[in-house]
């Protein structure tokens, strides 16, 4: 068969496998995911063999990449966390009645097939199959090739799982091939298939994904997140968070890239920040201004402020108060994970209501952008456009509705 042929007969079979899908009571397709973690830990041996196999070929991003029994043990709980979630299938999410007697209910309702396209991590392959399963919608995994070999291993396991609970292994599909030109056949619909892409990834794939796609896409784009430090920071809050939305995990999509500063503070209070950061090995470029309160901070140029640098290399701007860093953001963001750390509760629900981004905080890290850490289990991705969904992407937010009419025999006169 061709790769065409292929790829479409693999669409075939997903959309076969999600009409069965959407028929399946709750617990069964909770029993699903739960055999899926039962699965990955069963397979764990030769899940960290492909692995290794990956991880020895890749040159970047090879914490990403890397898994080890702790980190599969991990992944294995985040399904069973998916698997007690709330199910959202069927629930509604409004009902009224009409005068003339009609009642209307507004109804939660798989999407149908969803084609992931992603890099570089393989716990997504799990992450995205367990919460597609969860909302009741079958899954095309498309992984990158750095990390085909463990997302194959991985992939193997979850379709045991799957069939193990008595549904389609089809269910949770997966490209069979490294092959780019598999990827423009899944963004153009494997023949109508597919009815969402979901892109992770870099700014060469999401751009990739935005150019061919032919069927709607939910973008994840870069994390662009900035920390800004008001002059009513507590000076020992601002360092803690600071420190750790930049250093934490410095490749993860919700780490700070960009610390912006009140001028009113700047002087006392960006010394004690940057030996916060610097001490623990992170680059500082900054504007002017940054550069005159602490020396060993590198010119920052115009790039530095649209770069999201996925290492320990942190933009520094001073901003003139609340306006200046609303206004950097809005020039610069990516609309993922802004911040501010403030003790003045007036100035923190104004820069809450004025910043467009899919999550904004006050006093905590950015590095709580991740749906576990909202109570989600894992996150199929971090939506920052402003259709459909935003923020992380779990279970609800992977459905849609119907309207569900009942009547006594009206007529419309």
């Amino acid at each position: 068969m061709t790769l065409t042929a292929n790829m479409n007969a693999l669409g075939a079979r997903a959309r076969a496998a999600a009409a069965v899908l959407r028929e399946a009571p709750a617990a069964q397709r909770s029993a699903a995911i739960r055999a899926m973690a039962g699965q990955l830990r069963a397979q764990a041996d030769a899940i960290l063999v492909a692995n290794a196999a990956d991880v020895g070929s890749a040159t970047s991003m090879i914490d990403r990449l890397r898994l080890d029994p702790a980190r599969v043990e991990a992944i294995a709980a985040s399904l069973e966390t998916i698997a007690d979630l709330p199910d959202p299938v069927g629930a509604e999410s409004a009902r009224w009645q009409r005068p003339n007697g009609l009642d209307i209910a507004r109804v939660r309702t798989p999407i149908g097939v969803i084609g992931m396209i992603y890099e570089s991590r393989p716990n997504v392959t799990a992450d995205a199959a367990a919460i597609c399963v969860r909302s009741g919608n079958a899954v095309i995994l498309r992984p990158g090739s750095d990390a085909f070999a463990s997302s194959a291993a991985i992939h193997r396991a979850l379709a045991a799982g799957v069939a193990e609970a008595g549904l389609p292994a089809d269910v949770v599909g997966m490209v069979p091939t490294a092959d780019r030109d598999a990827v423009g056949l899944l963004l153009g619909g494997l023949d109508g298939a597919v009815d969402l892409i979901i892109p992770r990834g870099g700014k060469a794939l999401v751009a990739r994904v935005e150019a061919e796609a032919r069927v709607p896409v939910l973008g994840h784009l870069e994390g662009l997140c900035h920390t800004y430090v008001h002059e009513a920071a507590d000076p020992a809050m601002a360092e803690a968070i600071v420190v750790n939305a930049k250093l934490r995990r410095v490749e993860v999509c919700g780490a700070t890239e960009t610390l912006l500063i009140d001028q009113a503070v700047a002087g006392a209070l960006l010394p004690r920040l940057a030996a916060g950061l610097q001490g623990q090995g992170c680059e500082l470029r900054g504007d002017e201004a940054s550069r005159a309160i602490v020396a060993g901070i590198a010119p920052a140029v115009e790039t530095d402020w649209t770069t999201e640098y996925l290492a320990p290399v942190l933009a520094v701007r001073v901003v003139d108060g609340l306006d200046g860093a609303v206004d950097h953001i809005a020039r610069f963001g990516s609309g993922h994970t802004d911040a501010i750390v403030t003790e003045d509760a007036a100035v923190a629900e104004a820069f809450l209501a004025r910043v467009d981004s899919a999550i904004a905080i006050w006093n905590a890290s950015t590095q709580f952008a991740d749906g576990g850490e909202f109570g989600f289990g894992a996150e199929i991705g971090i939506a920052t456009g402003r259709l459909h969904a935003r923020g992380p992407v779990g279970p609800e937010q992977l459905t849609t509705f119907k309207y569900v009419v009942r009547g006594t025999g009206q007529i419309r006169p």
